[in-house]
C-alpha cells in the first residue's frame, strides 16, 4: 500500500501518528513514544483492526495500527 500522506502531532508523552493510503478514505492510526521517519510516498505493510472515535457528537471510522513496516 502506498503512503499519500503522514502527519505526526505530539499528545502528552506520546505522538500520534496519521496516515493516509492511496485508494483509501480511511485515516491509519498510531502511536510511538519517537518521532518517526516521513512515510510520505512510501509503500508500508501494515497490520490494523477497525475501530471508531467519537468527536464532537460525530461518530468516525478509523484503523489502528499495531504493525507498520515499510515495503
Amino acid at each position: 500500500m502506498q503512503v499519500e500522506s503522514h502527519v505526526q502531532r505530539a499528545s502528552d508523552d506520546w505522538i500520534i501518528h496519521t496516515i493516509m493510503l492511496k485508494d483509501v478514505d480511511v485515516p491509519f492510526v498510531f502511536k510511538r513514544k519517537k518521532r518517526y521517519q516521513s512515510l510520505q510516498g512510501a509503500r508500508v505493510n501494515l497490520t490494523y483492526y477497525p475501530s471508531s472515535v467519537a468527536v464532537a457528537g460525530l461518530t468516525m471510522e478509523q484503523m489502528r495500527v499495531v504493525r507498520i513496516k515499510r515495503a
